[in-house]
């Protein structure tokens, strides 16, 4: 599927360029083309010019008022000249006889008037001969009301054919070079702009793989359940504590399904943008001592050492922004949340006399330039591999089956604690990371803006 919409947008990319391509080189034909045939006009109308002004004109006794053009004293300078450009003339009566011309043999050509106009010759060789083509401007000398004759100026047409068929195997060359690198940089670039497409595709594939098979087991557990119970109720062999022995763990797996299906939602709304929260300010001191006090019993059950250090301000600020001094912009129940499934999981894996701290102060040099408030979650448990922290926030994911084995026994957790988390941190603009020992213990460091704009 992804190999077969690199190649749409390759050839899709290539054929808008070569059109694009295809009508610069015609414009570019045209306009060149165009230039040349005004330049060799422009000639001919210069010669013309030359030669009306060369034109021995006579008196003709009979009858006294009218006149005419010497031929020979006219021309005789001028043929040679217009030989050595190319250029053949050609003296017509007022009544459109030939008189005298530069050409070997007549061209049975008929005047126009004063026109401009590219002719073919007949008779004087194959028509695929580019020479037979003939540039000429015609010109009609007068004195007063009398027409003396006409002058017609001829240019060889090769002056424009020539340079125009080398100009259409520049540009065909020219274009076709420039479509089939086109072809090769739009196959890359498909494949560029597929690779994050591919990506996402992957990961939706290991997230569907990964919700499907966190739904099944709970679901078949209550499938199980329920046709046991179903069963024993045939049979009436089983006490009542027995059916509300099976109840309460169908209402167990229950609410760990509406826990599961409440995280995906969370991480569709976030994913998708939909839903936005409104921030308001937020005393993360405030908000820390409330979770931790919510966590302490947890923490007492275990015989961990839970501990909230909060990092005095400096004595010589200002009473406002002491009493300020730990508040953001946020979200209260995100906020909530996310410290929550910090400190949880700190706890869950951190064994028996452990201990967990919690830290709470100010940091600066924050991305933005904002100050920002930097909260630390150390703890002092079983660590997580170095080769796991890269994927340690994707959703589902788990570190080891040890660890997914405890998860699922405990059913306190849909697995999206970490990505929920990750997710709370970058819609509050803050950066989350770990640092973790095996053996020894993680600390996670959340560090959120002071104020933002929203």
């Amino acid at each position: 599927m992804f190999q077969a919409t690199r190649r749409r947008l390759a050839l899709w990319y290539t054929a808008v360029t070569a059109i694009l391509l295809l009508l610069f080189a015609t414009g570019v034909y045209l306009y060149v083309r165009s230039t040349l045939i005004e330049r060799i006009d422009d000639t001919l109308n210069h010669v013309v010019e030359v030669v009306e002004r060369s034109l021995v004109i006579e008196l003709v006794n009979f009858p006294l008022d009218k006149l005419r053009v010497n031929v020979e004293a006219s021309f005789r300078n001028n043929a040679d000249t217009a030989e050595d450009d190319h250029i053949d003339l050609e003296w017509f009566s007022p009544t459109g006889e030939l008189r005298w011309s530069t050409f070997s043999e007549p061209l049975n050509i008929p005047i126009h008037g004063n026109t401009g106009e590219t002719v073919r010759v007949v008779g004087m060789g194959g028509w695929g001969d580019s020479e037979l083509l003939l540039r000429q401007v015609t010109h009609r000398v007068e004195v007063g009301r009398q027409v003396l004759g006409y002058l017609r100026v001829s240019h060889p047409w090769f002056e424009v054919t020539k340079p125009s068929r080398q100009l259409i195997f520049d540009l065909g060359l020219g274009t076709g070079l420039m479509v089939l690198s086109v072809a090769a940089s739009g196959w890359f670039l498909s494949g560029k702009a597929m690779e994050p497409v591919g990506e996402s595709y992957q990961r939706l594939k290991q997230f569907t793989a990964d919700a499907s098979h966190e739904l099944r087991s709970p679901i078949a557990l209550i499938q199980t359940n329920v046709q046991v119970a179903l069963a024993d109720l045939d049979l009436e062999s089983s006490s009542i504590s027995h059916y509300r022995q099976q109840l309460k763990l169908v209402e167990r797996l229950t609410q760990r399904l509406g826990r599961l299906v409440n995280d995906l939602l969370f991480l569709a709304r976030q994913d998708s943008g939909i839903g936005a929260v409104l921030f308001s300010p937020c005393p993360v001191d405030a908000l820390l001592i409330e979770v931790v006090e919510e966590q302490q019993l947890l923490a007492t059950n275990k015989e961990i050492s839970l501990t909230l250090n909060l990092v005095d301000p400096p004595g010589e600020i200002e009473p406002e922004l002491q009493e300020n001094w730990f508040t953001v912009m946020g979200n209260w129940d995100e906020l909530v949340r996310l410290f929550t499934n910090l400190i949880g999981n700190a706890l869950q894996y951190t064994p028996t006399t452990g201990k967990v701290q919690v830290e709470l102060g100010r940091v600066a040099g924050m991305r933005y330039g904002f100050t920002g408030l930097q909260i630390k979650i150390c703890d002092t448990g079983i660590g997580i591999p170095s080769e796991s922290l890269p994927r340690l926030f994707d959703r589902f994911y788990r570190v080891d089956p040890a660890r997914s084995h405890q998860s699922r026994e405990s059913m306190t957790g849909s697995g999206l604690g970490l990505a929920i988390a990750q997710a709370i941190v970058e819609h509050h603009q803050g950066q989350i990371q770990v640092e973790s020992v095996v053996g020894k213990g993680t600390t996670f460091i959340v560090t959120l803006p002071i104020s933002l704009e929203y």
